[in-house]
């Protein structure tokens, strides 16, 4: 009798332990989901728009659909009939990807001065067009969109709209990961298209005068300066109001310590008291990256560099109009680069910015 007690009290333990491990495993499933957000774009043929995406850490799917008509659940055969777009519609957790860096990836697909069509394809139905979720999509994308404008990436104005996202219907299954069911296919398409030789003429990285080789950590040692090592390598923070450039008011943009890629133009500088170089935008989008930073007992967003993967400091959302936000930085990520010097230094492309 003793031990038929024993083994029920043992049932009834295992029996709790069970329930509370499902339960746990519902309320993380439950989070993991409140943190998922959708993103949705077009950018013309929606097959030559999933794989950029897939390949991003933080994103869970990219699905190929139809949006923006006014037709419900269109087929490929008459999505276009009923005012429908192709687009994908992105899944991701924006504290591993944020929405920013989608922007930037999508920019990089498309030829967004083409208002009739992608390439090959044309008609409204392959129409670029940002469609967003909430209004910080909203103002995420018109502040992404205007650093392009300003950066002159394209040689015709930008004409992609930003438009409030309606119903997005999923195409058909043969349409999804197209890329990896046709693999041979898919490549001659794109370059038949014309998107491929578009985007490498366009986003041609030899036009930055950026390295294509990354230095070593005693390479870096001996190019850097303690200081600029401690802050770019370390996530280092420098003294404020005892740093280079933080009161310095001449023209010209800053770049990269590392790597010599464009970050910031004094077009956007601006006195935050703070005692750091302070920003309202950047000068080149592609060239930025964001990552959340929980140290010192909070969340911040730290910004680094694309290529040179340096720290350069962390951007807030208390700055001045029109975008709201306050690039805060340490003068030891950056180099100068005064706007007559613009030229000699590899950097005439910016020469526009400060033409009277």
């Amino acid at each position: 009798m003793k031990n038929f007690v024993l083994m029920l009290a043992g049932l009834f333990v295992f029996f709790i332990f069970i329930a509370q491990a499902v339960s746990n495993n519902t309320i993380a499933m439950a989070k993991d989901n409140d943190r998922v957000a959708k993103a949705t774009f077009a950018g013309g043929c929606f097959w030559c728009m999933e794989k950029p995406f897939e390949q991003l850490e933080g994103v869970l799917t990219v699905t190929s659909g139809y949006t923006g008509g006014s037709s419900e659940n269109p087929t490929y055969e008459n999505y276009g009939a009923g005012g429908h777009i192709e687009a994908v519609e992105i899944s991701y957790y924006p504290d591993k990807v944020p929405y920013e860096q989608l922007l930037d990836i999508f920019w990089r697909q498309i030829d967004p001065t083409d208002a009739g069509g992608q390439f090959v394809d044309r008609g409204k139905e392959y129409a670029s067009a940002i469609y967003y979720h909430n209004i910080e999509q909203k103002k995420a994308a018109e502040i992404s969109k205007m650093n392009i404008e300003k950066e002159k990436v394209f040689s015709k104005p930008i004409v992609t709209p930003i438009i409030a996202a309606t119903a997005f219907y999923k195409a058909e299954d043969y349409h999804q990961d197209y890329y990896k069911k046709n693999p041979l296919r898919y490549k001659l398409y794109r370059y038949g298209s014309g998107r491929d030789q578009f985007l490498e003429k366009t986003w041609d990285e030899n036009k930055t005068g950026l390295p294509k080789d990354k230095m070593s950590k005693s390479e870096l040692k001996e190019k850097l300066t303690p200081l600029q090592y401690e802050v770019t390598q370390n996530e280092g923070t420098e003294p404020p109001f005892q740093n280079e450039y933080w009161n310095n008011i001449s023209p010209g943009i800053y770049v990269d310590i590392v790597s010599g890629e464009p970050l910031f133009s004094s077009t956007d500088k601006y006195k935050s008291g703070t005692g750091w170089p302070s920003f309202s935008a950047t000068l080149a989008p592609r060239n930025i990256v964001e990552k959340k930073d929980r140290k010192l007992f909070s969340v911040r967003t730290e910004v680094r560099s694309r290529e040179g993967d340096s720290h350069l400091g962390h951007v807030f959302d208390d700055g001045p109009p029109p975008t709201g936000l306050r690039y805060c930085l340490n003068s030891a990520a950056l180099k100068f680069i005064a706007a007559e010097d613009l030229e000699k230094e590899g950097y005439g492309q910016f020469k526009y910015l400060f033409d009277k």
